[in-house]
Formats: C-alpha cells, structure tokens, sequence
C-alpha cells in the first residue's frame, strides 16, 4: 500500500513538472512575441524576427508539451510580416505632406474632398455590418458602378463591385481572386480615370494591420492586376486605409490610426506625384521620422518655401482674393464639367425612369449657376478694385510672382489644406437583380425535381441511386421530385438517371427506399472510387480500408522562387489546396496532408504555373 502511494505521489510530481514546464514554455513564447510586435512596430525589422523566430524554436519544442500548430502559424504570419517589413525598406517615398488632421473614427471620411452626400450609412443593402473600418459606402448618385467591402458568409470582408445595366443594378461580384484574402479587405477606392482601384487590406503582403495597396486595370485581360503594397509611408504597421485622389489631381488623401486614440484617425494630405522616387531607408529612427508625415513646405529644390514678394497688408488682401477668384472659376468650370456629363447620359439613356431622375439632377444643378457666377463677378469687381489702389498709389505689382504666392499658400504650411465636412447622403436604394441561388446537392424528395448544376463526381468514395436509364430525354415531371439529379449518357447513347451524393453505404441504403417509395421501385445503388465508377462490393471494401487501415498521405514541400515568401503567394496556395495546413520549413513551405495523390499533384502544377518555385509531393505515413 506504502510503494502504491508513493507511486502515485511521484506521477503526481511529474505531471505537476510538466504543468509548470508548460506555463513556462507559454509565457516565454508570449513574453516573445510582445517583444517581436514592439520592434516590428518601432520598424526595427531585423530584431523583431530574431524575437520571433527565438519565439517560434520555444513554442516547437515538444520536451514539455505537444506542439500547438495553430500558435506556430501564428508566429510563422508574425515572422511574414517582419520579413515583409524588411523588404519594403528598399522602396521607401519621401513625400510632401500638405496637411493631417485628426478627426473622430466615426466620420472621417466625410471630411475628404470628394462629392457631397456621396457617402451613405452602413447597414444598407450592399453592406450589412457596421463595424470600426465599414461605417459608410461611397456611392455617388450619378455612379454607374459602385466598389464597395462587404462580409461573406465567414464574417471575413471581401471586395465587391456592381455596375447598372439597362436598369437595374447587377448582382454584387467579387472583384477578382488577386484582391481576395484570408483576412478584411475594406475601403475602395476608384481613381478619377478609372484605371487605378486603392484599397486595405489584412490579409495580402504587408507589415501588420491594415496596409494600403493599388490594382491597375489591364485592357487587354479585362481585369485587375494583382495588387501592389503602396510601401512605406503610405502603409505602417498601424492600421492605414481609404487612400483616394482630389478631383483636381493636386492631392493624395488616406487615413491612419498611427500614434492616434482609439477612437480617431489621421487624416494626411500629400502632394500628387505621377512619377515617385522611392529609394532605400533601413534606418529605423528615419523610418519611424518618415511615418509621422509631418507638415513639409518645401519648394522643388526641396528646400524651405520662401518669398521675394515683399509681404504686406496689400499684398496679402490681394493675393487672397486673387486665389478667391481663381477657387471661384474652378468650381464653376467644375460644376459645368459634370452639368455636361449628366446632359451626354440624358441624351443615351433609354430608361424612363432614369431619364426623369437625371432631368431633376441637372434642373437643381442648372438652378445655382447664377448664383455661383454672382459670387465670382462680385471677387473680381473686388479684385479690379484693389488693383485701382495700386495703381493711385504707384504700386507696381507683379502679378505672375502674386499668382505664385497665392498657390503656395492654399498648399503651403501656414494656409495648410482647408478640410470640409460633407453631409452624408440619403440611404441607399438600389434597384438590383435577383442572385441566383446556391445549389443544394443534399438529397431531397420535392415538389419538383431539380437537376444538378455540376455532374462531376467529386473525389473519394461517393455512392448514388440509379433511378433508370431510357433513350428518350426523362422530363421532370417523370423524375417524381427527386433532387438532385444527375444526368447523364452512356456509351450507346441512352440517357441515365441517377439522385444524390453519398459518402458511405449506410446513408445510401437509408434512402433507397425513399426513392423506391415515390415510385422507382427498380432503383438499385451505384459507386465511384475517385471519380471512377466501380462495382458496389469494391466501393464498399474501398470504404472499410480507408476508415481502418493505415493509408499514405501526402503533402507538398515548396522552395520559393528567390526564396521570397509572401501573403499573395500563401493564399492562392489555400485557395488551390482547399484550406489545406501550410507550415514553414527551413527555405520553404509545407501544405498537406492530401488524402490521395491526385491533389497533391494539383497543388505541384498550380505553382509550376503560378512561378511561385519548385515543388516536390512527399509521402506521410498515418499510422
């Protein structure tokens, strides 16, 4: 009874051991990765990944505790994103930072300079979750398509467009599988020609967060190339969304939540630049300088802006109306821009109801005209007068080197870039196409029969019920509400039909007679092992074998091209491997296990295709 005691008493001691080896284990890891996110934010990419990988070597050591594969991916997206850190450092822009503002995280976007009562509230019927970065949906009232993020069925926000055909709006569709992640994809944004669309994204290539990225339109495929982080300053590892244009092409805006409460955004202003130099900046101190964007005014030399006009009470009163005017002729030839663009679509459009629609909009555009065009003779009158002074007065102006002056100070940093609110606009209401539904390939006995949509019999070991063969099309009505089901022709040409997919004998056999019921009382079962039909016996000795003896598993090992892993490059892999694990190796990637052969085969041709590096299948014995 004593040995029996003290038996226990030691197993007891073991197992609280290795509790307390475990706890250690995870709190080292934790203590770890805390230390890698601090670095990797303070853009100290190198000693961030030495935390990491020390961290990733902890969580795999099975001495205490069995692996926990979903903590070692974890640290594997954490190593990603550093090493992501650390390649962006070669791309860096300096940009000239007009303007930043910090504005609430509830209605920020309304403060850019796009088209008033554009953006309109979430939930609506595009976007049916309100949440911190999906509070509206931009949508002006004369677009012709609308880019919007919206959740699928997973909770997990993709990017979606709809456009308006002959009158009525399409079935919302996803942009394409390029701009598609395993995480949030949020914000689009279309440039004013049409050919760029800038969104955030968790999920692709980046460092952490919301990173900003831009697909251009490809004319000759019809679609959206794959998309390109915008690089540092533009992304952070912070969160960095909504980047769009002015519509007079001067500006770049996007906001971020950087060094911010958490209840508010920047909100940056930059000068456009069609042709950006990007150079190499390591140095995480000048990086982290980089990311504040402070205010910059600088001339094209890059040095401090500074006049040779004398500044005086004069001066100043006329080159602020002298920029008044100019504000004036702009928003009138703006205004008569988009009168004309409404006039071109009235006089194309053949829907009554649109043509109404677009008459009311130019009418009440049509109306403030006058009163625009009053404003801009009253500046100029007031602007002619200060001019008379001069001249009574023998000033000699120069009015290039004014004009010049003018434009500096609406850009520059005392003036700043003037930032007004727009008013939300009315909840939308979209006249939409009805989506086809989902099939449904469970078995049913309905009112009326429904066809497959997709004859392919998928992988594996799946049974059906031949209902009959006949050499005359069956109608559906003679099918007796069965669904679905599947059609198809034998070798002499007779039709065959057969309902359902049924992964194990036992669910077959408990409908057969269900089937027999309505009517078809000679229909007997069929099976396939992998696609390939076979006799029942085999399918049926297939599927014993493959629930009790031990069977090969297979899985993919991947060198990457250059040895450059990224985000786009792990998620078409998921994608093509249908979610399939994939785990970091020393050089590589690992994805498995494969049930049978020809998956893995697959995956080999989808990345010799893709370019994505070389492939080689491996066999696992599951023991």
């Amino acid at each position: 009874m004593k040995g029996r005691l003290i038996f226990f008493l030691n197993i007891t001691i073991l197992l609280c051991s290795a509790a307390m080896a475990a706890h250690a284990q995870t709190s080292q890891v934790d203590s770890l990765l805390s230390r890698g996110d601090s670095l990797r934010r303070a853009y100290c990419f190198e000693k961030s990944l030495d935390a990491y990988t020390e961290a990733l070597d902890v969580a795999s050591d099975t001495t205490h505790a069995p692996t926990d594969t979903s903590l070692v991916m974890m640290i594997s997206d954490r190593i990603l994103l550093s090493e992501n850190g650390r390649n962006m450092t070669g791309f860096v822009y300096q940009p000239t930072v007009v303007a930043r503002h910090k504005f609430s995280k509830e209605d920020f976007f309304l403060y850019y300079p796009l088209k008033d009562r554009s953006w309109r509230a979430v939930p609506n019927q595009l976007d049916s979750v309100s949440g911190p970065y999906s509070r509206a949906v931009y949508a002006p009232a004369d677009a012709s398509s609308i880019y919007f993020s919206a959740p699928d069925k997973n909770g997990i926000r993709n990017i979606y467009m709809t456009e308006m055909g002959d009158s009525l709006w399409t079935v919302p569709a996803l942009i394409n599988e390029h701009m598609t992640s395993a995480a949030d994809e949020v914000y689009p944004m279309l440039s004013q020609d049409g050919k760029s669309l800038y969104f955030a994204s968790k999920g692709l290539y980046g460092v952490g967060g919301y990173d900003l990225y831009v697909s251009t339109w490809d004319e000759q495929t019809g679609d959206w190339s794959v998309p390109v982080n915008m690089g540092f300053p533009y992304s952070s590892p912070a969160d960095d969304f909504l980047l769009t244009g002015s519509e007079d092409g001067r500006y770049t805006l996007f906001a971020s939540d950087r060094d911010c409460a958490s209840d508010s955004v920047w909100v940056y202003v930059i000068e456009a630049d069609n042709m950006p130099v990007r150079s190499e900046m390591s140095d995480p101190e000048s990086l982290v300088s980089l990311a504040e964007l402070n205010v910059s005014s600088r001339d094209d030399s890059g040095g401090n802006v500074q006049s040779d006009v004398p500044e005086n009470a004069d001066t100043r009163r006329y080159m602020d109306k002298m920029a008044q005017v100019r504000a004036l002729r702009d928003s009138i030839s703006a205004y008569e821009n988009e009168l004309g663009e409404y006039r071109e679509k009235y006089a194309v459009v053949e829907s009554e109801t649109e043509k109404n629609r677009l008459a009311e909009m130019i009418l009440e555009k049509e109306s403030h005209i006058p009163e625009f065009q009053a404003s801009l003779d009253e500046a100029i009158r007031e602007l002619q007068e200060i001019e008379m002074d001069f001249l009574f007065s023998g000033v000699v102006i120069d009015a290039d080197k004014l004009l010049v002056e003018a434009e500096r100070e609406i850009v520059g940093e005392e003036a700043g870039f003037v930032f007004a609110k727009m008013a939300m606009g009315e909840p939308l209401t979209l006249d939409m196409e009805r989506p086809e539904p989902e099939f449904d390939y469970s078995f049913r006995i309905l009112d009326t029969a429904q066809f497959a949509i997709d004859t392919a019999i998928p992988e594996g070991v799946v049974y059906q019920i031949q209902v009959f063969s006949t050499s005359q099309k069956a109608s559906v009505k003679a099918l007796k509400g069965l669904c679905p089901v599947f059609e198809t022709r034998s070798a002499s040409g007779r039709y065959i039909y057969r309902v359902g997919l049924f992964n194990g004998y036992k669910d077959v056999l408990s409908n057969l007679n269900a089937v027999k019921r309505v009517g078809f009382r000679n229909a007997y079962i069929v099976g396939y092992i992998d696609g390939e039909e076979a006799s029942v016996n085999k399918v049926r000795a297939e599927e014993k074998a493959r629930k009790e003896a031990s069977v090969e598993l297979y899985s993919v090992s991947i060198i990457p091209s250059g040895g450059i892993v990224d985000s786009v490059m792990i998620e078409g892999i998921r994608q093509q491997s249908a979610g399939k694990d994939v785990t970091r190796q020393e050089g590589g990637l690992v994805v498995g296990p494969f049930n049978n052969r020809s998956q893995a085969v697959a995956l080999v041709e989808f990345i010799e295709v893709m370019g994505y590096g070389d492939a080689k299948i491996e066999t696992i014995e599951n023991n």
